[in-house]
């Protein structure tokens, strides 16, 4: 898993060096897919149905949600400007494991506002990991989450958490990013999920559009996302997604 998890953080470096204003989440969808398809690795994102299976197919490598979309967006023609967020999230597999992590992008020179949201998104992902210790409460990770982005004025979307990963995408358990803490299973030795707050500078509910996947913030807010694969070892929680 921490060879998947390195060929995910390989393809956000790869990102990191095209997302400027001008190019289109297409192309930034193309140099993914070309990468992992050299890597010898699969896409776990496209054609994805989710649940129910009549959901309609994933149509990217990425999901690439820009500003008020919050997760989920569609790597299609839309091209990014000088002062956007974009939250790229990737999905692979990789001699028989997952690896899941996602990053939100500064589009060239963004607004104060924007950075300090990115600051805050990034460290609540900091803090989550942080609480991920052997003995500890799932949802600890969550209450640490909550209460730092509410302190600093942000929301946390609830319905969207993290989840187990190994041999499949999606796996027990559920890793909310809210408290209370306390509750679901202990943290054990060996577990291995990911941590992916979902923060918003407004409220923190959300809409799905018609597309079917799109998620956006009903005020029409920023949101952004920062995840990371994550195991728990008897010394505390190692980053997997990561070079």
């Amino acid at each position: 898993m921490r060879e998947s998890g390195r060929l995910v953080a390989q393809c956000f470096d790869l990102l990191r060096h095209n997302i400027r204003p001008g190019i289109t989440l297409r192309e930034l969808d193309q140099k993914v897919a070309a990468l992992i398809e050299e890597r010898g690795a699969l896409p776990l994102y496209k054609g994805y149905r989710g649940n129910p299976p009549s959901h309609p197919p994933f149509p990217g490598v990425i999901c690439a949600s820009v500003n008020h979309e919050i997760c989920h967006g569609l790597p299609n023609g839309r091209v990014l400007k000088e002062g956007d967020i974009v939250g790229i999230d990737i999905g692979l597999k990789y001699n028989g494991y997952c690896g899941d992590a996602c990053v939100t992008f500064a589009v060239g020179r963004i607004s104060p506002r924007a950075q300090r949201l990115l600051d805050v998104a990034q460290e609540c992902l900091r803090r989550g990991i942080a609480a991920a210790q052997p003995g500890r409460y799932v949802s600890d990770i969550g209450a640490v989450i909550q209460l730092y982005a509410e302190s600093q004025g942000y929301s946390v979307v609830r319905e969207w958490g993290g989840h187990g990963i190994g041999r499949n995408l999606h796996e027990a358990p559920s890793v909310p990013h809210v408290g209370p803490g306390g509750q679901g299973p202990r943290l054990r030795p060996g577990m291995v999920f990911t941590i992916e707050p979902m923060i918003n500078e407004g409220v923190p509910d959300w809409t799905l559009l018609k597309d079917g996947w799109t998620v956006v913030t009903n005020d029409g807010k920023l949101s952004a996302q920062f995840e990371h694969t994550v195991a728990i070892t008897e010394d505390g929680p190692i980053i997997l997604s990561q070079l």
